[in-house]
């Protein structure tokens, strides 16, 4: 396989990842005198804000992605391969990737994180990330998928253990799911689900910090730690996962939760790229870079988004918090900063500027703070939903998303909850055959 992308006179940009900052600044490098090579694992640029909504049956996975293709079927100067960035050749300026190598004059990782499980191997194997949107419907379907088990389960501690939700993690994605949780069982299981008992539904939220939304301020924290305890959710503070068995999430306390429903959104770490040197790599994986985004050490490969950690700015000397501002923000001044190297002029150092962060736990109550503004209740939930709908891809998706939130606020209820498995070409093929032999009088083999 090559990438068949002829190499012009024009000087040649490559982006590992179509995320925020990715697909900023490719399209800011539109029409620059750039050729601009985006690598993506996924066709598609998603909305990790609202995946949560995915994986709580209020939103179609296709209402918060917008495939590459679509974004730049109209700039000739823009392509886009799907394929996995592997290994960095520094020296001959080449990017070895699942689809074979490729050749750059400027090279900008924007790959984004990972979930991170701190080595323990069986939390990993047990829990449920909610990084992708493939792990949000997978999340959706066990969710659907135990309620449906819990009525015709044939043990009580079964039942149990198909009925508890355990969240770790309580930073805005972690609240915002259990948020979303606490809402089904309030008002989408009388109707769906009569035999279930609602009181029987737990929902955990285990934290092992000392207040929810860290990032936020306390009092932020306590508004959302009260809208959240009226839901019904069960939230331990300073309290440490540690492990996974027999359907038990154990704490380092010793207590123990049953649950078949084990979500982790406890921490990130930065995706891996190899051959970089080991003083590029900091805290949490992120990959050391200077004031204008170039990684340390390295002239012509820069690194923007949760991906890096940038210590320059005097205002954000531990790095900058992993959002998705962040991340625009630097995809938009590197483009800039690439302009002005063709141009040989200096190149200008990032400074981010903190446009405010927010968090919703369910109808009519949300947390929002912007700069020494700070509100609560159903006027922070309308900014939120305005704030997350604008940014939202493509004018299909606004009114889905729009249309969907509507629908959901005047009826109580969500109209996806489908539960779909994926299945592989050759078991269906094998399926069919199976029952093809069956039909014509054949033996099929035990």
């Amino acid at each position: 396989m090559s990438f068949n992308i002829t190499k012009t006179s024009q000087k040649r940009v490559v982006i590992v990842g179509g995320g925020f900052g990715g697909l900023q600044l490719a399209n800011k490098l539109h029409q620059s005198g750039f050729q601009v090579v985006l690598i993506d694992k996924n066709n598609h640029h998603q909305f990790p804000p609202l995946i949560y909504q995915v994986a709580s049956s209020g939103l179609e996975p296709s209402s918060i992605s917008f495939p590459f293709r679509k974004l730049f079927h109209s700039y000739k100067d823009i392509y886009f391969r799907l394929a996995e960035a592997r290994q960095l050749y520094p020296d001959k300026k080449v990017l070895q990737t699942s689809i074979g190598k490729i050749e750059y004059d400027y090279l900008i990782l924007a790959a984004g994180t990972t979930s991170n499980f701190f080595g323990n191997k069986r939390i990993e194997e047990a829990a449920m990330p909610m990084k992708t949107l493939s792990e949000a419907m997978g999340l959706r379907n066990a969710l659907l998928s135990n309620l449906e088990r819990s009525i015709t389960c044939a043990t009580s501690q079964e039942r149990r253990e198909l009925l508890n939700v355990v969240i770790v993690g309580g930073g805005a994605t972690g609240v915002e799911i259990a948020g979303a949780i606490a809402e089904m069982k309030r008002y989408v299981l009388p109707k769906d689900y009569p035999e279930i008992d609602p009181s029987n539904l737990h929902i955990f939220l285990i934290e092992a910090g000392s207040r929810l939304l860290s990032g936020m301020s306390a009092e932020s924290s306590r508004e959302a730690e009260k809208f959240l305890r009226r839901m019904g959710v069960n939230i331990y503070l300073n309290k440490r996962v540690t492990d996974f068995l027999e359907h038990k999430v154990i704490l380092e306390d010793g207590m123990e939760i049953p649950t078949r429903t084990f979500i982790w959104v406890s921490g990130v770490r930065a995706n891996e790229i190899a051959n970089l040197p080991q003083e590029a790599i900091g805290r949490g994986g992120r990959i050391l870079v200077d004031a204008y985004n170039r990684i340390k050490g390295m002239e012509n490969i820069f690194c923007i988004g949760d991906q890096c950690l940038m210590t320059a700015d005097k205002h954000y000397p531990e790095g900058h918090p992993q959002l998705a501002q962040v991340a625009i923000q630097q995809g938009k001044l590197l483009a800039e900063n690439l302009k002005r190297l063709e141009r040989k002029k200096e190149m200008r150092p990032f400074h981010y500027k903190n446009l405010g962060t927010m968090a919703t736990i369910g109808r009519n109550k949300a947390v929002a703070e912007f700069n020494t503004v700070k509100t609560q209740g159903w006027f922070a939930w309308i900014l939120w939903l305005v704030v997350h709908l604008r940014s939202i891809l493509g004018v299909r998706n606004k009114m889905n998303v729009l249309l969907n939130w509507i629908w959901s606020y005047f009826t109580y209820d969500q109209s996806l909850r489908l539960i779909i498995y994926a299945q592989k070409a050759k078991e269906v093929r094998e399926r069919e055959e199976r029952e093809s032999k069956v039909h014509w009088g054949e033996k099929t083999p035990e």
